[in-house]
Order: C-alpha cells, then structure tokens, then sequence
C-alpha cells in the first residue's frame, strides 16, 4: 500500500529529524512526504530537505490547522494520506501498514492510532493519552473522535469535503464528524502508536484547550461549559490523578504539575466556549505561535521497536 504522509510544523528543529528517521524506517516502502511549513526560523526545513521531503509553504499570517493540512493534501499524490504532527515519532516499523490496513475496508473514511507521551510528559497529559487511546482497537466507532496527531484519511472523500479552515483546532473531529454523516467508518488502530511530545507551560496548555473549546463549540454549537463543570470536571481529574500517581508512587515529583495541568486544562475550556470562533490576528499570535520555553501496562508486541539514537 503506498502513502502521502502531512507533516505540518513550525520550529520543530528539536523533533522532526526523529519522526522522519522513523518514517525511514517503516515496512511501507512507497511514501511521499510532503512537509507544510509556516514561517520557521529555525533549521526544521533543512533537515526535511536532508531526507528528500517535499516543502511546502504557508505564510504565517494566513495559517490554520485545516488550511494548512488543505496545502499539503492538494500536493499529495496518493489516495491514501496519512497525517501526523512534527513532534511525535513511531514506536514501531510497521505503524503506517497498521495505520493503513483497515482501509481495505471501502467503508472506511478514516483511522487513527495510538499516542503515548514521552517520559518527560506532564503526568495529567500521560493520563489523558492513556484514557483517549486504548490498548484495545474499535473498528467502526460509535463516535466522530480522532486526532490528526496520528491519523489517514482517504483523498477522493477530503476532495468532498476539505478541511475547515476557519476552526482555531479540531479541525480532525469536523471532518470526522461529516464523514459519519455521509455513512462512513472511522477506525481506532491501538498498534499504530506513536510518541508525542508536549512540554507546554501552564499559559501553553490554557491556550490550547481554549482554542479547541472554540472549535467544538462551533461543530456542536448546542455544548456548554459552566462553572458547575469547571469546578467538578478539575476537582475529579485531580484526584484522579494524585490516586494513580500514588499508587505508582510517582506522586511526589509529579504533585505540583497535577493541580496546574488539570487547572488550565478546564479554565482555558471554559473560557473557550465563552468566546467566538474569530481568529482575530491576536488570537493567531497567541494559538498558533506562541514561543514557550488509570494506569497500565501498555500491550506487549512481538515486533521489536525502532531503535531511536538518543
């Protein structure tokens, strides 16, 4: 099965040499990858040319998550695109033939795989990958949940319906969500797991589920958000969290992280469903440019990982 893979990224200098070693390194032999820049200043489009990529270029002024993905998409050559963020890599050789695997399913629209952070990762954001992806695959799920972190979709249904370009974030569970309206399959893949890493601030992490808060408000204008949630939602995850850190007896190092993460996690989302969807260019400067300084065993599997140089 061959691929076009979206990169989109800015400033990712530190990360994108591992995600495209890993994409080296895949048992999918047939790959186009088409990298979407918007403005870095940092050597990240050097090192995407060291590897053959193809660079595309958006101005910074005029991007969004959908628009960007919408440039790389148009220059694809393959049917089926796989799309990830610049700071995750895969865990294992064969994740893009997993990603892609279920496609043999003509119903199918799109697939997603697992995350998993880094061990440098705030320990609520390891929580919230552990909740958000399973250890156990779902063909054909009942909801319009994704993430393009780690995602393909087919091109000739994106030609049908592109991705919003006005959306300040979730850009994937707006065009998800239409694909389940015109009958299609959306399909969790657990095997096809990457590693994504975040090292937001407290203000990164407010502004990002601010942001996205907007845009599900605008998919599902009939969701809301009050105090009342706020207040349950943060006091339940903390807990949460303090519990299974405890048990694994981690919670003293990860205490403070615990009550700021899961503080601006549920501040900046309920202050994104109080505001419009407007990307004014100070909310642009803000969600797309800032500069920013339960748990188990995950499943064993018999193929060996990649081997990462540290």
């Amino acid at each position: 099965m061959t691929c076009s893979i979206i990169i989109r990224a800015y400033n990712e200098e530190k990360h994108i040499g591992r995600l495209l070693e890993g994409i080296k390194q895949q048992t999918v032999r047939d790959i186009e990858v088409v990298l979407v820049d918007s403005g870095s200043t940092d050597s990240t489009v050097q090192i995407a040319e060291i590897y053959g990529v193809k660079v595309i270029h958006i101005p910074s002024d005029e991007f969004t998550f959908g628009r960007s993905l919408n440039y790389g998409i148009k220059e694809a050559k393959h049917e089926f695109i796989v799309i990830v963020s610049a700071h995750v890599y895969p865990v294992y050789p064969d994740w893009l033939e997993t990603l892609l695997r279920p496609f043999q399913d003509d119903n199918v629209a799109l697939t997603y795989g697992k995350q998993r952070g880094h061990e440098s990762a705030k320990y609520s954001e390891q929580q919230i990958f552990h909740q958000w992806y399973p250890d156990v695959s779902k063909s054909k799920q009942d909801t319009a949940f994704c993430n393009n972190a780690n995602a393909a979709i087919r091109k000739g249904l994106w030609e049908k319906n592109n991705y919003d370009e006005t959306l300040t974030g979730l850009e994937d569970l707006a065009w998800a969500k239409w694909a389940k309206e015109q009958g299609h399959a959306i399909t969790y893949v657990a095997q096809a797991e990457i590693i994504h890493l975040h090292n937001e601030t407290p203000r990164g992490v407010y502004n990002r589920y601010r942001r996205e808060a907007m845009a599900f408000k605008k998919i599902y204008p009939e969701s809301h958000f009050n105090v009342y949630d706020f207040v349950r939602l943060t006091t339940t995850n903390i807990l949460s969290d303090i519990w299974h850190a405890a048990r694994e007896r981690v919670l003293l190092k990860n205490i403070s992280s615990i009550f700021w993460f899961r503080f601006m996690q549920f501040h900046g989302t309920r202050m994104g469903h109080r505001e419009t969807s407007l990307v004014t260019p100070q909310l642009r400067e803000t969600f797309y440019y800032a500069r920013e300084r339960k748990k188990k065993e995950d499943e064993k599997r018999d193929v060996e990982p990649i081997r990462y140089n540290k």
